[in-house]
C-alpha cells in the first residue's frame, strides 16, 4: 500500500465520474465558445433584445468567463487532486471565483434580466445568477476563514450551478422534441410562444434539478459523512477517548 495514501481514502482512479465530467465540460466549451470568440454578432446563438446595444458584448463576456468557471470545476471537485496538490487547489479556486463565477455571474444578471426568451426565462436567469454569486462568495469566505467543511458544502452548490449550463441544453432538446409537435394545437401556430415555453422550462429545470441533487448528496451522501467525522474526532479528543 502507498504510504502516502491515508487509510480509507480513495485513489484518483476510484472516482469514475471525474473523467466524464472533465470530458463533457471540455467538449461543451469546444462547441459553445468559438462563435463568441469571433466577436461576430451574426454568429451568436442568442438573438439580442431590441434597444440594448450592450447585450452582445455582455453576452460574450458571460460566455468567456463562464467557460473559465466550467473548465476549473473538475479539478476543484476532484478529492485526489485537492488533497495531493493543496496549493494548486487554492490557486485554481481563486481563478474559479475571481476569473470565472464573479464576472460571469454579474454579466449573467444583466443579460438575464433582458432575456429575449420571455418573463419566465428572465426570472429564472436572474435568480440562478444571484444564487450562483451568493453560493460562490459564501464558499470563498468560508475557505478564507478556514471553515473547510462549510467551504466545501457551499462550493459544491456553486459547482452544481456552474455545471447546470450543460443540463440546460439537455432539457432544451427534450422539451423541443416533446412540445414542437404541438405547435399548431397547443400553441396555435405561435413559434414565439413555443420558444418561450421551451426556454422557460429548460432554464428552470437546468439549474433547479442539479441543485436539488447536490443538496440530496450533501444531506445523504459522502459529503455528509465527511462532515460528520470531524465533530466526532473533536469529541473524542476533548474527552480523551482513544
Amino acid at each position: 500500500m502507498d504510504a502516502r495514501q491515508p487509510p480509507g481514502r480513495l485513489r484518483w482512479w476510484q472516482r469514475p465520474w471525474i473523467a466524464p465530467l472533465a470530458s463533457i465540460s471540455i467538449l461543451f466549451i469546444a462547441f459553445s465558445l468559438p462563435p463568441y470568440l469571433s466577436l461576430n454578432p451574426e454568429r451568436s446563438r442568442v438573438p439580442p433584445p431590441d434597444n440594448f446595444a450592450a447585450y452582445y458584448p455582455l453576452l460574450v463576456a458571460h460566455v468567456v468567463f463562464g467557460s473559465v468557471a466550467l473548465l476549473t470545476t473538475s479539478p476543484q471537485v476532484w478529492p485526489w487532486f485537492r488533497q495531493r496538490y493543496p496549493v494548486a487547489h487554492r490557486l485554481i479556486g481563486r481563478v474559479y471565483v475571481l476569473g470565472g463565477v464573479l464576472p460571469a455571474g454579474i454579466t449573467g444578471l444583466i443579460i438575464g434580466a433582458v432575456s429575449p426568451y420571455g418573463p419566465l426565462a428572465r426570472v429564472s436567469s436572474v435568480l440562478m445568477a444571484s444564487l450562483w454569486l451568493l453560493f460562490t462568495v459564501t464558499g470563498y469566505r468560508m475557505g478564507r476563514q478556514r471553515q473547510y467543511v462549510e467551504h466545501r458544502r457551499w462550493m459544491i452548490r456553486s459547482f452544481a450551478l456552474t455545471a447546470s449550463i450543460i443540463t440546460n441544453r439537455l432539457w432544451g432538446v427534450i422539451a423541443f422534441l416533446v412540445l414542437s409537435p404541438q405547435l399548431d394545437t397547443t400553441f396555435e401556430g405561435s413559434e414565439k410562444m413555443l420558444t418561450w415555453t421551451i426556454a422557460g422550462l429548460t432554464t428552470w429545470l437546468g439549474w433547479v434539478v442539479p441543485l436539488l441533487i447536490a443538496e440530496w448528496w450533501l444531506d445523504r451522501g459522502e459529503s455528509a459523512r465527511h462532515g460528520a467525522r470531524r465533530p466526532a474526532a473533536v469529541v473524542r479528543s476533548a474527552t480523551g477517548a482513544a
